[in-house]
């Protein structure tokens, strides 16, 4: 008798060994991730200096001259002198990267819905190892710019789709949770980055020694399999058939005797596929898009700003990127706690956590500078970027529970975009303190608690069924989706 997807993944495991093996791949695949992702934090690090007084240096040759850098550590800084009129560098080489994950999440989603996700997956990656190497080999400042534009497009686009195909192999219990090890993941990531920048000090080294990783996960993703989900959503129903079986025999059970159900929403031949434009056609994807692009905006804006600041912290520079990174573990059982529970289920804990944040911003400008360790403002903003965090782990989830699987990645890769906007406006925060010193605390706390109020307006995904295709959504076990929207 044929099956549907679900029943198919309940008959071969939900999340058995074999499983557990591509999860554990792709979720490690996130430390190389999170090391692209924070490499300019230390390769474009400014040592302590000072510049000989006499005779003012005229030319970058001069300044070489006169100029001495502190010996414990050398980086783009200390190579190309990028200090004072030339300090902005460091900060465009940055904006370049992520202006890349703005492209590489509008291009990488529409394209693994279209071609598959692993082929789409492996090239990414390729290219990720390729310009990663180019970065540490930069001749000068301007080949290293450009590559560290060009890792931001693949690195941005390979991490969107690996996260796609770590849901996209389990049964739909696991999501969650697969989701929230990934994340945790990449935050453990940044402190393994700050333990290697503790151990290699050059920054050609450091930049290498960070993307060799790469080379191993490349070679080893060529035995990963094609996502059941996608074949299946493609009408690939045979090829759907022959992966369940594999999940099957690697999670230790007998061949099964497997038939899948027609997709309800395959192509015809003369059809083309789902494209970005359906994520606007449908009103129930409409409002749910414009909504959840809104909230990915947030969840990027307010993280990067708490992040820039939360006050410089004393003390080691390497200490403080692992704590960057490591603050934002807790957040993690605790996520995968709540969103689990029919009480609180992904849309109430996701708005929570928002609000949260944003009283956190809110309060911290009533708070003393020179308050104690309990009431000091820097503990008060990493307890909001701990918050924000948490949200930024549930939308992941969230979205992906959103969206039919035909334009799952499309509608991550769009909302992905509306953050990288997020990431890349929220330096410039910081200077609205001119105005008071409070404005930008105020501006992160009116943001986080629009976009948890706004999280309510969302239907809820905890214990409803997953939808494969735009067709689906019409059917009457969605339409409590569509009536919660429209309400």
């Amino acid at each position: 008798m044929a099956v549907g997807l679900e029943e198919a993944f309940g008959a071969a495991g939900e999340f058995g060994g074999g499983q557990r093996r591509l999860t554990a791949f792709l979720v490690l695949l996130q430390v190389y991730v999170a090391c692209q992702s924070m490499l300019i934090v230390l390769v474009g690090a400014v040592p302590e200096y000072h510049i000989d007084q006499e005779g003012i240096p005229t030319s970058r040759a001069e300044l070489g001259k006169h100029i001495h850098f502190a010996d414990n550590f050398t980086s783009i800084v200390t190579e190309w002198y990028l200090i004072e009129q030339e300090a902005y560098k460091v900060s465009l080489a940055s904006s370049l990267f992520f202006a890349g994950l703005l492209i590489g999440n509008i291009t990488f989603g529409p394209l693994s819905d279209k071609l598959g996700r692993k082929p789409v997956y492996i090239s990414g990656l390729f290219f990720d190892v390729v310009f990663g190497y180019v970065t540490a080999l930069a001749p000068n400042y301007d080949t290293f710019a450009v590559s560290r534009f060009f890792v931001g497009i693949v690195n941005g686009g390979m991490a969107l789709v690996s996260f796609v195909l770590t849901q996209e192999y389990v049964g739909k219990s696991f999501w969650s949770f697969t989701g929230s090890l990934t994340n945790l993941t990449f935050a453990v990531g940044i402190a393994v980055y700050a333990l290697l920048g503790y151990c290699v000090r050059e920054w050609r080294y450091l930049a290498l020694v960070s993307n060799t990783p790469g080379v191993i996960f490349l070679l080893l993703s060529f035995m990963l399999p094609e996502s059941p989900r996608w074949l299946y959503s493609q009408g690939k129903t045979a090829e759907a058939e022959d992966v369940l079986q594999y999940i099957a025999l690697g999670n230790g059970k007998e061949r099964l005797n497997l038939k899948l159900k027609p997709s309800a929403g395959t192509l015809r031949k003369d059809e083309s596929a789902p494209g970005i434009l359906n994520l606007v056609k449908h009103p129930v994807l409409r409002w749910q898009t414009i909504i959840l692009m809104y909230i990915w905006y947030v969840c990027s804006f307010v993280y990067y700003g708490l992040t820039l600041n939360a006050g410089e912290l004393r003390g080691n520079l390497y200490l403080n990127v692992a704590l960057s990174g490591l603050v934002e573990v807790p957040a993690f059982p605790l996520c995968m706690f709540l969103i689990e529970k029919s009480w609180s289920g992904r849309r109430k804990t996701m708005a929570c956590f928002l609000i949260f944040a944003g009283f956190a911003c809110i309060f911290t400008m009533f708070l003393p500078t020179n308050a104690g360790l309990l009431l000091s403002p820097t503990l008060l903003a990493l307890c909001g970027k701990m918050m924000v965090s948490a949200a930024f782990n549930i939308v992941y989830i969230y979205t992906s529970e959103l969206y039919p699987t035909v334009l799952r990645n499309a509608g991550l890769g769009v909302c992905s975009m509306s953050c990288r906007f997020g990431g890349i406006l929220a330096p410039f925060v910081p200077s609205m303190k001119s105005l008071s010193p409070s404005v930008p605390f105020v501006v992160f706390g009116i943001s986080g608690l629009s976009a948890g109020f706004l999280t309510l307006l969302l239907p809820e995904t905890l214990n409803k069924p997953i939808a494969e295709s735009i067709e689906d959504l019409q059917s009457p076990k969605y339409q409590v989706l569509k009536n919660e929207e429209a309400e």
